[in-house]
């Protein structure tokens, strides 16, 4: 996996400009809610402002398709900071993160920032950005490890080249998912003393219907509310050791939009294609993924049916 750079104008936002948005327009959540298209999340956004305008690092932890991605992004290009991703990757060791000497150019240039080809940590901190790490408990310990000095002491050693050192403004917002997800290394104590936490959940069936409206591109309400309650129903069932996240609903009403007919096995065939991706079934359980949703389905849309007699 690589890294992303992204270019942002020098201006970055500032206490000043934090009391006139309170005082004369809109508060600086609202602000950042408007600009990213963000439903919700009032209390995280809160939290993740204060954390950055304190000069803290952020952790963003949660399941997948709770929206981590998206509000560590805004958060990100709120500041108009100069902004480097990277994405967890067992395989991106600390070289990537750092940066490496190009051996045709050392043997031209010599041991020097001319024959250096910086990774997103270096640039982050001499350009004074912010450093995005999606996943970052995906990343080898080593790779992890090369973050420590930087976060908390504002400034990297590297061999042969010397010190870096970050501007005041430097920052890293990553995410993680929770460790009982596959694929993930528990984080040392030493990362997370470094971080700052905002847990994130899964958000009510009011705003999961919003964001549903907002990007299935859908305006039939009963197939939004049926895809939101389906979906919502696969995080609480028995069976299931992990349920769908809003994405889920999503997928389940763009199909829908593409259907004339809403009978129940249409429903049933685009659950299924929709969910059986997003969902785990428990050890032990005998009867199928498909069986699970199709039984879902036939009862959501049963209760539906009642609730309106």
């Amino acid at each position: 996996m690589g890294e992303t750079r992204t270019k942002r104008k020098s201006s970055k936002v500032k206490v000043e400009e934090i009391e006139v948005a309170e005082s004369k327009e809109l508060p600086l959540t609202e602000a950042l809610r408007k600009r990213f298209g963000i439903i919700g999340r009032e209390s995280e956004i809160r939290k993740c402002l204060a954390a950055k305008l304190a000069g803290k690092h952020i952790l963003m932890e949660g399941d997948v398709g709770v929206g981590k991605t998206t509000l560590a992004l805004a958060i990100a290009q709120f500041f108009r900071q100069p902004l480097y991703r990277i994405d967890g990757d067992e395989q991106y060791h600390s070289s990537r993160l750092t940066g490496h000497f190009e051996p045709p150019l050392v043997l031209e240039k010599g041991f020097s920032y001319d024959s250096f080809i910086p990774g997103p940590l270096t640039s982050s901190m001499k350009e004074d950005g912010i450093l995005f790490i999606n996943e970052l408990n995906r990343l080898p310990e080593g790779t992890q490890n090369a973050l420590l000095s930087a976060m908390d002491e504002s400034f990297m050693i590297i061999p042969k080249l010397g010190e870096i050192k970050s501007g005041p403004n430097f920052c890293v917002i990553a995410t993680m998912n929770p460790r009982e997800y596959v694929a993930v290394s528990p984080l040392s104590e030493a990362i997370r003393d470094r971080f700052v936490w905002v847990k994130l959940k899964h958000q009510s069936e009011v705003e999961e219907r919003q964001i549903v409206f907002l990007r299935s591109h859908i305006r039939d309400r009963e197939v939004i509310s049926n895809a939101v309650a389906i979906t919502r129903a696969t995080r609480k069932h028995k069976d299931l050791r992990r349920g769908a996240s809003v994405r889920g609903a999503i997928d389940i009403a763009s199909i829908m939009r593409q259907y004339k007919s809403r009978a129940t096995d249409i429903w049933i065939e685009v659950c299924i294609m929709a969910l059986a991706t997003k969902i785990e079934v428990e050890d032990g359980i005998e009867r199928s993924l498909e069986k699970i949703i199709e039984d879902i389905v036939h009862d959501i849309l049963g209760r539906k049916k009642s609730e309106n007699f």
